[in-house]
């Protein structure tokens, strides 16, 4: 059997990786979205390097975007077997994918408005509702450790990841030629002091392992604990300087702990009193398939519960819906904190509320996780002084911050502990992805100190016999 890296290879978004047993039979393992890859991102998204045709089955590990963001474009392109995932993620993928659509097509009309000024061709969005709907009807739930049997010769175990609600990561057991083959994809791999979720669990020893990278290279340590650095920021920009708080943040994850710490403040009597927005319609949704999934919360979040039948609401806090509502914000003058989608400022409403805050010094555009460097969010952390939005130059006047500790994937401690479990001599190789490649370098060099030797970093379409 082989595997090719169609995509998280050698960068952190598109997760595609699709397995061939000897049968001819392929598991397509992910169908994710690029993003923040500047202009190639188009481009990338528009071509899986296989037929989608000839796939026969699909797992998802979990529903953020650059993990599930192209599957509609798959079954529009002619996959029709079944996707198998647990049933979290599937109620996550289902709102996650349809807000991608609306976005696409609202982004894609607003740029055109642009291109059509300058004689540019109109551009497509990659997919529509209708697509969304299709794939939706493809989905198959295997719950955590249940072994499910997808062929005669292939089993299937999901284990939670602790990345996010119903993250999983993949285990399949193959029977080729008298011979079981056990693989692993870790998807991404959560943190073991998540301020929400479970840690990672143990898994069987596996001879293959595709294990994600991210933070290989990274610890995540802040001198202040995160609802102390959320205080100190809002209470300097809002009432020091009279600004606004601008928070990328992706729907899924990020939007719930920020609330989480939040409302901790407020628990505490003292979360700062000016008004909250939550300004993405997904994450109030989001949240709610959280709240309907409260086994997934660890021990620290069901101690609050027993306190607080809402440990997501606060004083002050109200989710924005009506794009009206949306773009009163930025014409009103008073202090708040906006927490909007995306997390890596590419796309959605956040990007025009930075477009019309990034020039004034009262504001703070606080960074809260990884963004790809060549995305929006990455030139801010990386203190560029001017960036492109929607086509047009803004000079940064505002303050831009990050908080480092607030990650959903693990660093390289977490992602040491997620291969504790296993015995290195009994693995074969182990393949990173879903990282910069400088990263990966580092991260391969530090888990050879522990003992697994066989370690390679596929580039894009790289194939590699197993």
């Amino acid at each position: 059997m082989n595997i090719t890296f169609h995509g998280a290879a050698r960068n952190v978004t598109g997760s595609k990786h699709l397995l061939e047993l000897g049968d001819g039979t392929l598991i397509l393992l992910d169908c994710g979205m690029f993003q923040g890859m500047g202009e190639e991102t188009d481009e990338l998204n528009e071509y899986f390097g296989f037929d989608p045709k000839k796939v026969d089955f699909m797992v998802l590990s979990h529903a953020h975007i650059d993990h599930c963001g192209l599957l509609p474009r798959l079954v529009a392109e002619g996959f029709s077997g079944s996707i198998f995932c647990t049933s979290a993620t599937m109620d996550l993928a289902r709102i996650l994918m349809t807000d991608s659509a609306r976005i696409q097509e609202q982004d894609s009309e607003y740029s055109n408005k642009h291109r059509r000024r300058k004689n540019q061709k109109d551009i497509a969005p990659l997919y529509q509702e209708e697509n969304v709907i299709e794939a939706l009807r493809l989905f198959k739930i295997v719950e955590y450790d249940e072994e499910f049997e997808i062929t005669p010769r292939v089993k299937l175990k999901l284990t939670d990841a602790g990345h996010i609600i119903g993250s999983a990561a993949v285990h399949l057991t193959i029977l080729e030629d008298g011979k079981f083959t056990n693989l692993t994809f870790s998807g991404d791999v959560g943190r073991y002091n998540d301020l929400l979720l479970k840690s990672p669990q143990p898994f069987e020893q596996a001879d293959y392992i595709i294990l994600e990278s991210t933070y290989g290279d990274s610890l995540h340590k802040d001198l202040a604990p995160v609802e102390d650095q959320l205080k100190k920021i809002i209470e300097e920009t809002c009432f020091v300087k009279g600004g606004k708080v601008i928070i990328p943040a992706f729907s899924v994850g990020r939007t719930q702990e920020l609330l989480y710490a939040l409302n901790s403040l407020e628990l505490k009597g003292i979360l700062p009193d000016v008004p909250y927005y939550v300004d993405s319609p997904l994450s109030g949704k989001a949240t709610q398939v959280l709240k309907d999934h409260p086994e997934v919360y660890n021990k620290e979040v069901q101690e609050v519960l027993t306190v607080d039948a809402d440990p997501f609401a606060f004083k002050n806090l109200k989710f924005i819906e009506m794009v009206e509502e949306s773009k009163a914000l930025n014409d009103d003058p008073r202090p708040c904190v906006i927490i909007s989608a995306s997390g890596m400022a590419e796309a959605g409403r956040v990007k025009h509320h930075i477009k019309n805050s990034i020039s004034n010094h009262k504001n703070t555009i606080l960074m809260v996780g990884y963004c790809e460097p060549k995305s929006l969010g990455g030139h801010l952390i990386k203190g560029d002084k001017w960036v492109s939005i929607f086509g047009e130059e803004y000079q940064v006047m505002a303050e831009v911050k990050v908080i480092k500790s607030m990650s959903a994937h693990g660093d390289y401690e977490d992602l040491l502990h997620f291969l504790a479990c296993q015995d290195p001599k009994e693995v074969k190789k182990v393949f990173l992805v879903h990282g910069e490649y400088e990263v990966q370098q580092n991260f391969a060099e530090r888990i050879k100190t522990y003992g697994f030797k066989q370690v390679e970093i596929p580039d894009q379409h790289q194939k590699a016999e197993l």
